[in-house]
């Protein structure tokens, strides 16, 4: 088929989860696409953080091909090899003490709702616990995930959500503080904030967090699905602080492409569930945890975790020459592979004119930021390829 009779059959038979762009995506190699025409693409979005490894990494390949010659699928009644091997190595990195493997991030963010909300029932035997969330943050489609995702947009046509969640400002301490009671359970937060636009927590904020749920007995969760895995300069964005959570959730570049996520547990965290309280038929099946096994092998063994550190200066550096230059980039934060670009206009054609006419694959958080997210294997001369191709566009804008 043709470019477009494969579009045409998609918007035909298939669910939109987001606009797209015509293009049709045939193969990757490193850090590049290339589409059903051969175009070769940029990509500094990485399938959304995912592919921390970039495209067709032969160790990674082969080790999935290994795998679905051995064993896919059991279920959860019987024990595996590779989720022992997935869940040692995670708890390594992670310093935590349980892990739950999961189908996505967004089933972790669940889990890491019904251990809050199971931690604050074993202490009192009431369902009146409330969760503190953030606004403007995101943490995912499902209704639990929604519930504590603060942006209107997303739950508007869903509501009613789950009970018993409230918002506070990111990085402002005194608005946490006034919605704390004694019904509070826990607080959530991305340890970056992603879709609100590339936002890190405060030092000040992530410790003052912490210290209110130990003072209430709270559970502190961190979404690190997006920001976790190496992509800050560190294993986890948390670390960085010194402020370990209660709970985190981990997904996306966790399985470099294969479907997989994971909420992780610590302390008195990690004892507040009983079994059956939790389930999943394909969570934790040998052929994604051998995807997750592998990912944090290579992590290890190649030092991506310190190759971001280099690489991420460097693209900050570059990125904050095209800040001088062009007035129309108002602000630039992030840290490591995860750094934002806030313009003083949309950046929807941004994105749109740097794909289909640069073919430089870069995305949108929220709508006036743009979201750097690369493969985190990029080398310093990716970061060049980029600059030119980002400028081409900045050009053309008024």
């Amino acid at each position: 088929m043709s470019k477009q009779e494969y579009i045409d059959q998609s918007e035909e038979h298939i669910y939109k989860t987001y606009n797209r762009f015509p293009v049709v995506f045939d193969h990757g190699e490193g850090v590049h696409l290339y589409d059903t025409d051969g175009t070769e693409y940029l990509d500094f979005t990485a399938g959304i953080a995912v592919m921390g490894l970039g495209y067709h990494d032969k160790e990674y390949d082969n080790a999935l091909k290994s795998q679905v010659d051995k064993l896919i699928h059991t279920s959860n009644l019987f024990y595996n090899v590779p989720v022992v091997e997935a869940g040692e190595r995670l708890l390594k990195v992670s310093q935590m003490d349980k892990v739950f493997f999961t189908n996505s991030g967004t089933e972790a963010i669940e889990g890491a709702l019904k251990i809050a909300r199971r931690y604050a029932y074993n202490k009192d035997n009431s369902h009146d616990h409330e969760i503190i969330a953030m606004n403007h943050s995101f943490h995912g489609r499902s209704l639990g995930a929604l519930s504590v995702t603060g942006n209107n947009k997303y739950q508007e046509p869903f509501r009613p959500l789950i009970p018993g969640i409230k918002f506070a400002d990111f990085n402002d301490l005194e608005s946490v503080k006034t919605l704390v009671n004694d019904k509070t359970c826990a607080i959530i937060m991305e340890t970056i904030q992603g879709e609100g636009g590339i936002y890190p927590a405060t030092e000040e904020f992530l410790k003052g967090v912490r210290a209110l749920c130990d003072e209430y007995d709270m559970l502190l969760i961190l979404d690190e699905i997006q920001c976790g895995m190496g992509r800050t300069g560190d294993m986890f964005a948390w670390q960085k602080y010194g402020v370990k959570p209660d709970v985190m959730t981990a997904a996306k570049a966790l399985g470099n492409g294969v479907p997989i996520g994971a909420f992780l547990a610590s302390g008195k965290a990690a004892t507040a569930m009983a079994p059956g309280d939790h389930g999943t038929t394909y969570g934790g099946n040998p052929f994604v945890t051998a995807a997750a096994a592998k990912v944090l092998e290579i992590f290890e063994n190649r030092d991506i975790v310190n190759h971001v550190n280099e690489v991420g200066d460097y693209l900050w550096e570059k990125v904050e020459e095209l800040v001088k230059k062009y007035p129309v980039i108002t602000g630039h934060r992030g840290v490591g592979l995860i750094q934002g670009l806030e313009f003083s206009v949309p950046v929807a054609p941004v994105a749109e004119k740097a794909i289909l006419e640069e073919k430089l694959i870069i995305i949108s958080a929220g709508t006036n930021v743009i979201r750097l997210v690369p493969p985190l294997v990029i080398e310093k001369e990716h970061v060049d390829d980029m600059v030119v191709k980002l400028e081409a566009v900045l050009k053309t804008l008024k």
